[in-house]
């Protein structure tokens, strides 16, 4: 991927997972795990049994690799397996997940209650978890420390079980334990990041594709979110091995695949026309107070909704130039003022697009013509408003 120009990329899970603490360069992680009871107990259970059907399916026991896949409409977390690195994962068994809450789409905040979809690892054991067993998730990762919650993102998100659950992977104790095992052999075998990617839907069941079909036009700011998680099932199904995940500065996931085979001589971030680089625009200063939090009167653009529909129809087709090559469509979230005299103000592209085409965006927001600004309390106030864009290239 040598030649990327996207400027900030953040590799998800190089935070090392802490072991427990051990006694001796002898005594294994799993030794660790086996001195508590619950484990103890499930490995004298469990594991001739899962070595058993280690051998059914021709794999070698234990699993030195070990990689899940959680599908929150079907309800499934697949568990796959591999002996060596250079080996392809193999599929070992498919739990059903007995509890979900929210709906589709990410994690964004504390108290939401949705279960996080993204690219996660393993980074923690909790062998005396109040839902019997449990595996920690890396939530919130580099993603979302940066789309979601500055404040109150959330966390606390498990595989456990006992079979409830508010905003956690449930699965049943029996389930649980096996899992558990088998992520316990594999930090033992070396394995310290164990991943975990929660996709929205389960991309081969047309069914569940066409129920995120129509969820997403109702919340098209998913879509990118979305793209690159069918992108990353996609290539994990068709070579059984991991795709390479990062993170850009605007906190979008890029998986490998994205990246024209020539990317050492065309970087994805160069357009479809020649773009001089603009120089930064001085941003208008407000204060907390200036802005109203609350109105009476949203501000209105001239000509009232349909006029301003058509300016975004129109701006559109404009961009649609300043796409990235390779870049077909996308979704942006642009963020402006609207101050107490109705001049627009302080442009952000807070999601999608590229740098040119933002700059563009941006630009074409601030010069927009003076709105009716909003009313408080029959006053005329600044108000910060949110305004979503799809760019598409159509071909001819």
């Amino acid at each position: 991927m040598k030649g990327i120009k996207i400027i900030v990329f953040l590799l998800l899970g190089v935070i090392p997972v802490l072991a427990q603490n051990v006694a001796g360069p002898n005594y294994s992680f799993i030794d660790y795990q086996k001195s508590f009871p619950r484990i103890n107990d499930a490995m004298s259970r469990k594991q001739d049994t899962l070595i058993k059907q280690f051998q059914d399916k021709h794999i070698p026991w234990p699993a030195k690799y070990i990689y899940l896949r959680s599908f929150k409409y079907d309800s499934q977390l697949e568990v796959w397996v591999k002996g060596e690195n250079s080996n392809s994962f193999q599929l070992f068994k498919t739990y059903k997940v007995c509890a979900l809450s929210g709906s589709l789409g990410p994690k964004r905040m504390q108290g939401d209650y949705q279960v996080p979809e993204g690219f996660y690892y393993i980074n923690e054991f909790n062998p005396k978890s109040q839902y019997y067993l449990s595996l920690g998730l890396n939530y919130p990762n580099a993603s979302d420390k940066v789309l979601g919650d500055s404040i109150q993102p959330g966390g606390d998100i498990y595989i456990h079980g006992s079979c409830v659950t508010t905003g956690c992977i449930p699965i049943t104790n029996q389930q649980i334990e096996e899992l558990y095992i088998l992520a316990s052999m594999a930090k033992s075998e070396g394995q310290d990041f164990i991943p975990v990617h929660i996709f929205p839907v389960q991309f081969k069941n047309t069914k569940s594709v066409d129920y995120l079909t129509k969820f997403l036009k109702d919340y098209p700011e998913y879509s990118p979110l979305s793209e690159q998680m069918k992108k990353a099932y996609q290539y994990f199904d068709k070579t059984h091995q991991l795709p390479l995940v990062l993170v850009n500065k605007k906190g979008g996931y890029v998986v490998e695949g994205d990246v024209p085979a020539d990317a050492a001589k065309t970087s994805p971030a160069t357009t479809s026309v020649s773009v001089r680089k603009k120089d930064p625009r001085p941003l208008r200063t407000f204060s907390e107070e200036e802005i109203a939090k609350v109105v009476d009167k949203l501000p209105e653009f001239p000509g009232g909704n349909e006029k301003f529909q058509t300016f975004l129809d129109q701006l559109s087709k404009e961009m649609t130039a300043y796409l990235a090559e390779g870049q077909t469509k996308t979704y942006l979230m642009v963020e402006f003022i609207i101050d107490k005299e109705g001049k627009p103000a302080n442009a952000k592209v807070i999601k999608g697009g590229n740098e040119s085409l933002n700059d563009m965006i941006e630009d074409k927001f601030d010069k927009m013509p003076h709105w009716t600004p909003a009313l408080r309390l029959d006053k005329t106030v600044a108000v910060k408003l949110k305004q979503s864009l799809f760019i598409e290239r159509v071909n001819p």
